[in-house]
């Protein structure tokens, strides 16, 4: 019976330090929290000032065009205000540029290094970029942007662009000529969109031809690049021959 009365007592006081030691740690865990103050329309100083204060952070994230929010101040922040965190926590916000003062320029038709300085020139930045092919089209030309030219109530100071990407070079594998006649060699070359480079008499056969000159039944004996590699459309291919 005694043995029972033990085993009872000790489950008692179990249960006693562990519902003491979850309310220390659900005291401790609520004393490192604070609750984020409202930041809108503070300037960056003040906020900063505010959120320290309370063992946070602050990060100016981003910008915005606001006709409600006077420029420099705080349009809007993450945690919202009275949200509780903990300490050192980053509360995240946003800054007011003021009402749309500037005019989005049209850059479509510029290259994309012409559309990057006419909008930082204005005071706006250049957003994503992205590339199209876009046959007929020069390479590098602005295709479209986002927001459109002379666009009014936008929300950021930035701009994207769709740039035409490079068309991509036609490439071949570079098929055997060793032993195949000059005269040959070039047609098939200029067909496949390649040249012939330089041509020079094989050393183990230049008593044949003293002058160094080959005429098109002169036999082809080594050639760079050899046959099976990769060769971009245009490139010049060069022959040794006998």
């Amino acid at each position: 019976m005694k043995f029972f009365r033990f085993i009872l007592l000790a489950l008692v006081l179990l249960v006693v330090a562990l519902v003491s030691a979850l309310t220390t740690m659900r005291f401790a865990i609520h004393v490192r929290e604070v609750a984020v103050s409202n930041l809108v329309g503070l300037t960056p100083a003040e906020a900063r000032k505010n959120v320290e204060g309370n063992g946070l952070r602050l990060e100016i994230e981003r910008q915005y065009f606001s006709a409600d929010v006077a420029e420099g101040r705080i349009l809007s922040q993450v945690p919202p205000a009275n949200a509780r965190v903990r300490r050192g926590w980053t509360v995240r916000v946003a800054q007011s540029l003021g009402p749309q003062r500037v005019t989005v320029p049209s850059v479509t038709g510029d290259s994309e290094r012409a559309a990057e300085f006419n909008i930082r020139r204005r005071g706006l930045e250049l957003g994503a970029v992205a590339q199209m092919l876009m046959p007929g089209t020069p390479a590098d030309q602005v295709l479209a942007q986002n927001p459109p030219a002379n666009a009014s109530d936008i929300a950021a100071p930035k701009i994207s662009l769709l740039v035409a990407q490079p068309s991509q070079q036609q490439a071949f594998v570079m098929p055997n000529f060793v032993g195949q006649a000059m005269g040959s060699v070039r047609p098939v070359l200029q067909e496949a969109g390649l040249r012939v480079g330089n041509v020079t008499i094989s050393p183990q056969f230049a008593d044949r031809s003293p002058t160094g000159e080959f005429s098109p039944a002169s036999l082809v004996v080594t050639q760079n690049p050899v046959a099976g590699e990769k060769v971009i459309a245009g490139s010049a291919v060069d022959f040794e021959v006998r």
